[in-house]
């Protein structure tokens, strides 16, 4: 099939908006805690309300994209990101907040089903391991870039500087009290650009692997009843609950502990936590050309484990800072190890599967949740520590996983 370079600049660009979207709420939390007047508990719904769409819809996404194809459900996705950015835009309270981040989630989640497979059509299969982690790059970068677009429209709108268009026009339409709100207007925005965009593209018809189809109902029961399958749905569970339990308590952590401002510190912490994620990818692929993924997995587990216990016991605002970005570092290889040793896990029925464990990313929900919960009865020291927890799940699966195919590495001392 002929290579559609347009879609697989519009796919990067997709990714891009999905992490864009899905990485900021860390570092409002403060701003909402301040603005509402809410508990870190309440505070830690944000996530919950955002995630829980991927335990919901991550398999109906599936279902939905083989019925009505990519360009359709795509296109859904973003105007539901659109409707979810106005709501709250235009009626920024804590109760539509919820509902707006729900309808998002809802969005990103079909977005993140969808757009895979278009992504190997369009690419080409030979070339999909590459546009895989060209788009990986493409959505790391908009983690890192998304706090620092916070950082600048809160403290110049807070400042009064209105010194250009878009500053003044956003200055006009949000609350004196509560400038961040400005971002979702830049979403909706942003959103409504891509709804334009795909209607007036040409996408190529998508044949499904199967290891990209859903399956039927019988096939996900069946599975289910498979012990490594529910080992791993709560491997990638820990996963995405220390990423988001972390990095969404990191801005007020150090505000918390250390007096640092969350739109400057705060956000700078966020931002280089996911920069240095992205960044940790790159190595963790050349990684794993020579050491196998389970010792990979152990050592940056462990790793992670002493980053944030630096963090949360130094009484130095500085090494607290670096402590954090640091699990972001120590973070970055566990995803793509713990599904590929999943996957790696099952002779077939991949596609289901990967369904099941895309479910599991809801661990983004219920784990800031906790940590929220536990901040306002113990303070956040003892609520971010509870993600030991789940590293240390995340630790022993390099010990219990036994995969079909190890991942293949290159010896690099030849005996003769």
């Amino acid at each position: 099939m002929k290579k559609n370079y347009f879609i697989v600049i519009l796919i990067f660009f997709i990714f891009f908006v999905i992490s864009f979207l899905t990485n900021i709420i860390g570092p409002l939390i403060p701003e909402v805690i301040k603005g509402f007047s809410v508990s870190k508990g309440m505070a830690g719904l944000l996530n919950f309300s955002f995630f829980i769409a991927y335990g919901v819809m991550s398999i109906p996404a599936g279902i939905l994209t083989e019925r009505y194809k990519e360009k359709k459900v795509i296109t859904g996705a973003f105007m539901l990101a659109t409707m979810g950015a106005l709501l709250f835009s235009f009626f920024p309270t804590f109760g539509v907040y919820l509902v707006s981040l729900f309808l998002i989630g809802v969005g990103m989640a079909i977005l993140q089903v969808a757009i895979n497979p278009l992504l190997r059509v369009s690419g080409g299969e030979e070339n999909f391991a590459f546009t895989s982690v060209l788009a990986q790059l493409f959505f790391g970068g908009a983690s890192y870039l998304s706090p620092l677009l916070y950082s600048y429209l809160v403290t110049n709108l807070a400042a009064g500087n209105t010194s250009n268009l878009l500053l003044s026009t956003l200055d006009k339409l949000v609350p004196a009290n509560l400038k961040w709100v400005s971002i979702y207007w830049i979403f909706a925005i942003i959103a409504i650009a891509m709804v334009v965009v795909i209607m007036f593209s040409r996408f190529p018809k998508v044949e499904l692997n199967e290891d990209e189809k859903v399956g039927s109902i019988d096939t996900i029961r069946e599975l289910l009843k498979n012990k490594y399958v529910v080992l791993f749905f709560f491997g990638i569970f820990a996963y995405v609950g220390t990423e988001q339990g972390v990095a969404s308590w990191i801005s007020k952590f150090l505000e918390d502990y250390h007096g640092m401002n969350t739109a400057v510190e705060g956000a700078s912490a966020t931002s280089w936590f996911w920069g240095l994620l992205t960044i940790g990818c790159l190595l963790g692929l050349g990684l794993l050309k020579l050491i196998d993924s389970k010792i990979i997995l152990r050592i940056f587990s462990v790793a992670a484990m002493i980053c944030l216990a630096t963090a949360l016991t130094t009484g130095n605002g500085m090494i607290a800072y670096y402590g954090f970005i640091g699990v972001g570092f120590f973070a970055s290889v566990m995803w793509s190890i713990v599904f590929s040793l999943a996957l790696n896990s099952l002779k077939d029925n991949h596609g289901a599967f990967s369904g099941i464990l895309c479910s599991g990313i809801l661990g983004g929900a219920v784990i800031p949740l906790i940590v929220g919960i536990l901040g306002d009865a113990f303070g956040l020291r003892v609520g971010i520590s509870f993600v030991f927890l789940t590293l240390g799940y995340i630790f022993s699966i390099s010990f219990w996983a036994n995969p079909l195919i190890k991942n293949k590495t290159v010896n690099l001392i030849k005996t003769t």
